[in-house]
Formats: structure tokens, sequence, C-alpha cells
């Protein structure tokens, strides 16, 4: 495991140099993670939703080549921006699909409870991205959290890994945002 976390990391450096050969080896190597994290947070949406997890992970990839500026640490640093990517591109397609149809995207977000075994209530898409914009601009640390979680499929120690805080601490601040979130949605975002 070890080996793989330093040839990702060489990779990661060679790509922040500009290497596009290191970006398109650096993704034949993430994509399976890439693809599972998008194959778990489409199962969320709705069951005909038009974007299938390949095209979430193409269209989060061509965001990432397409930032000048990416300074990317480690894999963890990597899958954090990646999770935001993903998140930018439901949200647009979110909000392109309510502008055609003058509905809300609605998700089955399990916001409070994960591990409920019962079904988790709808949650319009775009009224979850306001609200963590919201919960971002008051605490960015909680919002950062919740991208990583919610939308990238993070666990608690790649979080904490990339935070460089303690797990501990990012539980507690899930709970935390978690419940802001609950709130902010009208109690609508998960049991």
């Amino acid at each position: 495991m070890g080996e793989f976390r330093e040839a990702v990391t060489k990779l990661l450096a060679e790509a922040c140099d500009g290497s596009a050969d290191a970006l398109n080896r650096l993704m034949a190597v993430l994509y399976d993670d890439l693809h599972a994290r998008a194959v778990a947070f489409m199962q969320r949406e709705r069951a005909d939703h038009t974007l299938q997890p390949t095209a979430l992970v193409h269209e989060a990839y061509l965001r990432l080549v397409d930032q000048d500026q990416a300074r990317w640490k480690d894999r963890g640093h990597f899958l954090a921006i990646a999770a935001t990517m993903m998140r930018r591109v439901l949200i647009n397609h979110a909000r392109d699909r309510a502008a055609l149809k003058r509905e809300g995207a609605i998700w089955k977000a399990p916001l409070l409870d994960e591990a409920a075994s019962q079904e988790a209530p709808a949650v319009d898409l775009v009224a979850l991205d306001e609200a963590l914009q919201n919960l971002s601009a008051a605490n960015e640390r909680l919002g950062r959290i919740v991208e990583m979680r919610f939308f990238g499929g993070m666990s608690i120690e790649e979080i904490a890994a990339v935070l460089d805080v303690d797990p501990r601490t990012v539980k507690r601040g899930w709970r935390a945002a978690r419940t802001i979130l609950f709130d902010q949605l009208g109690g609508g975002a998960g049991t």
C-alpha cells in the first residue's frame, strides 16, 4: 500500500508540474476509486437520472485538468478536489434540469443517518447546495467535511488526513454539519 501511495504522490507532483501524461496515468490509477464513489453517489439520485457514473467521473476529470493552479498534495487531497468537481457537475446538471422542467432535482439523501436501513427521504439537490454554501460561509471546515463525505464518499480518516485534524474532530464536525443542514432544509435531509 505504501508503494501505491508513493506512486500516486509522484504522479500528482508530475501532473502539478504540467505533465499531461502523468495526469492521464493518475486517472488510470485512481479511476476505479473515483468510479466506485460516483456509483455510490448516483445510487442516491432519482431512477431516471440522465447522468451516469462514468459520465460524472469524466466530467469531473475534465474540470480537474482544466485547473491551471492545481497543487495536489496527495491522494486524499486529489479525491477531495474531485469531490468538489463531482458536486459542481451534479449541481449544474440539477439546475439545468430544473430550468427545463421547472422542478428541483430530488435526491434520496441520508444526511442524518447513513446507516439507516429505511428509505431516505427525498431532498432537492439545488436546495442542498444552497444550504451547503451557507454552511461553508459560516464554517468553511464543516462545509468541506460535508463536501468530502457526502459528495466525495470519503471516509472519516481520509477527510482527517486532508484537513490535517484528528478523526474525532471530523466526526464531530460531520454530526454538527448534518444537524445544521437538516435545520436549513426544513427537516427534509434525513431521518
